[in-house]
């Protein structure tokens, strides 16, 4: 014990010796530490739009059931399954076979209900002077013109019924009213098929044209309403459809305000996107995602995530002044996206934010700045990560 004291008191003389013999010598420099080298972003006000991606399901613009309107067995499906069709193109062929008959039969009545008008006519012509020469009476005359007028009637109601029976023989092809794809026929030659049918031959949807079916929480309704307000033009706020991947469609769509209500059984929003198809990649019932804005900033100022230090749990970012002096300024966060916090209130346009190396600063600590583009900067993010 006595040995190690002696050592340690021999040291300590020998450390202090030469600290009041370094102090002694004269015109030696001070040692001077070098500033600290940081990379630095200047922030300048830009337009952000802040998104949500929300997924949504394809309907058609337009869906047409296909129902005949006459009684009969179809003949022939003349169309090819999930192919595109015409409005007014001939989809089915029924019998018409019974329908001639029935049109034959009502030319026949016609004709029958005219020649009996045309003798009435005869007798009212034949009977006008001699109830003028009081040679029949005047309820006989009255009788005349009164089985002419019922004749007349019989004539108008035998061509209505030609008219119909005719049209019922042009229902026998049954036609698609709009233009669309064309799905598989729901009946096949040889069936029995009624007007008053509830299954559909087939159906037709539209959809080169087609809407995105989305929801949102209720209390979004503000947010979407006031997006909505801000947009200057009056065809819908724009939206982006994305495919599986992320990537974006080439196709867009818009957020119509007519396509806004809320579902009654679970209070969400439900917000209809139209969007234009024509090469038809888009199809009835894909989930898709869709890119809806939020709220619009014109000049807003950003700053990179790694930017931004918590002091106390408060937000803070380095400085760099014109006198290269670093501060520590305490900042007010808005939205987080894409790696960017929007700065609300603490900064102003023109200022430079440290963006690496701030683990070497201090208060006024002169530092050396280098843009953020710069090699050394884009080394000194990527050790801060």
């Amino acid at each position: 014990m006595k040995m190690e004291r002696r050592r340690r008191l021999g040291a300590l003389w020998v450390l202090t010796f030469s600290a009041l013999t370094g102090c002694g010598r004269a015109g030696e420099a001070p040692v001077v530490a070098p500033r600290p080298l940081v990379a630095v972003m200047t922030v300048t006000p830009a337009r952000l739009v802040l998104t949500e991606d929300l997924p949504g399901r394809v309907a058609p613009v337009r869906v047409a059931e296909i129902r005949p309107q006459v009684s009969g067995i179809v003949r022939k499906r003349l169309f090819e399954q999930g192919a595109d069709v015409r409005a007014g193109q001939p989809l089915f062929e029924i019998d018409s076979a019974a329908l001639r008959a029935e049109a034959q039969s009502a030319v026949a009545a016609l004709q029958r209900a005219e020649a009996a008008a045309s003798r009435a006519s005869t007798r009212v012509e034949r009977m006008a002077p001699l109830v003028q020469a009081d040679a029949v009476s005047r309820q006989t005359y009255d009788d005349a013109v009164a089985e002419r007028q019922q004749a007349v009637a019989d004539v108008a109601q035998a061509r209505a019924t030609l008219s119909r029976r005719r049209l019922d023989l042009t229902f026998a092809t049954v036609e698609t009213p709009i233009s669309g794809r064309i799905d598989q026929a729901l009946v096949t030659e040889g069936a029995l098929v009624a007007s008053g049918d509830t299954t559909p031959m087939a159906r037709v949807q539209q959809i080169d044209q087609v809407y995105v079916d989305v929801r949102r929480p209720a209390a979004s309704w503000k947010v979407l309403r006031e997006a909505m307000a801000a947009e200057s033009s009056q065809a819908g706020l724009p939206v982006a459809i994305l495919k599986s991947d992320g990537t974006v469609h080439k196709e867009s769509g818009r957020i119509l305000f007519s396509g806004i209500n809320v579902d009654a059984g679970t209070g969400d929003l439900l917000v209809r996107v139209l969007v234009n198809n024509p090469q038809q990649h888009l199809l009835p019932g894909m989930f898709v995602r869709a890119r809806l804005p939020l709220v619009s900033y014109d000049d807003a100022l950003t700053v990179p995530q790694q930017a931004v230090v918590r002091i106390e749990g408060k937000p803070h970012v380095w400085t760099v002044d014109d006198s290269a002096k670093a501060q520590l300024t305490g900042i007010t966060l808005g939205e987080l996206t894409q790696g960017r916090y929007r700065v609300a209130s603490g900064l102003r346009a023109g200022q430079n934010v440290v963006v690496a190396g701030m683990d070497r600063l201090a208060e006024d600590v002169e530092v050396r700045a280098e843009a953020l583009q710069t090699s050394m900067a884009a080394a000194s993010t990527t050790s801060i990560r």
